[in-house]
């Protein structure tokens, strides 16, 4: 059994993705993995918070890493903006000192401290280089019988570096398809960005940029894509309609959690995994596939 320390963000727990946070936790409960809840955890402070209120952003952030920390074990999260807001105000607090003393102000102020310790992981660096390649395939238990499925990492969770793959071609989802029966398609816009939280500012540019990969994604042959940030996947399947109406376009393809894929992978129900939340149905690709 491995322990870590689990920091679900909002929207894995009480948000959008409820999903993603289902099927991580049955996903680590196959492995031998416990994923501990941080206790007392809040928001990251997001990237539109870090835009407009940056100290209060550090300091929300900082929290969590000193919550963290006395636990003494890896802090994990599925979200790729909580792993990257979480990195990057570790980064910054050994970086600027005047930084640091302000924010260690606002810790000492609500009887913390934090020492600097704390390590930030994604769960898909956990699984694949803690857990492993072969300990993932040990645990197939259903033929995904070569389902096509176009690996999505986003913008975020391969920037900025040092990370734990290459931030312009990563390839670690792609083996993690390939791990549980599945092809992974050529993706070339496997790391660009869906326009993010600019879908409610910025509609026009967003929903570009999601024609954009969903037409990558399809062009190459997808069925299924799969994703390990819960805003992508949202952009991607929630928008999809618009998308097609405003390209006159006919995308139908599902967009799943990469937890989702290795739970379906492992024989885990689809009802444990939320496969019924998403928008886009699985139904049609997974037919003949996966028994539900």
């Amino acid at each position: 059994m491995k322990y870590y320390t689990y920091f679900p963000g909002c929207s894995s727990s009480d948000g959008g993705a409820k999903a993603y946070g289902a099927s991580a936790l049955a996903v680590a409960k196959a492995l031998d993995v416990e994923l501990i809840e941080l206790e007392d955890w809040n928001c990251c402070g997001s990237t539109p918070y870090t835009s407009t209120e940056e100290m209060a952003s550090f300091c929300a952030s900082a929290r969590n890493l000193a919550l963290a920390e006395k636990r003494g074990l890896d802090l994990v999260t599925p979200c790729s903006s909580c792993y990257v807001i979480l990195n990057r105000t570790n980064s910054s607090l050994k970086e600027y000192p005047e930084l640091r003393a302000k924010v260690d102000d606002a810790l000492a102020a609500g009887g913390l401290e934090y020492h600097g310790t704390t390590r930030v992981r994604h769960l898909l660096d956990v699984f694949v280089n803690d857990i492993g390649l072969d300990e993932i395939a040990s645990r197939v238990k259903t033929d995904l019988g070569g389902l096509k499925v176009a690996p999505y990492y986003g913008c975020q969770v391969v920037r900025p570096g040092p990370s734990f793959d290459h931030p312009e071609a990563p390839q670690s989802l792609d083996r993690l398809v390939q791990t549980l029966g599945a092809e992974a398609t050529r993706f070339p816009l496997k790391a660009r960005c869906c326009g993010g939280s600019l879908i409610i500012s910025e509609e026009d540019l967003a929903l570009g940029l999601i024609h954009k990969l969903l037409d990558s994604a399809s062009s190459n042959g997808a069925e299924v894509v799969i994703t390990v940030c819960p805003l992508c996947q949202t952009n991607l399947d929630v928008y999809q309609g618009r998308v097609n109406k405003r390209f006159k376009t006919s995308f139908s393809l599902p967009i799943l959690f990469f937890t989702q894929l290795m739970g379906l992978a492992f024989g885990l129900k689809g009802e444990a995994l939320g496969l019924e939340k998403c928008i886009v149905s699985a139904k049609k690709a997974l037919a003949g596939r996966v028994g539900r």
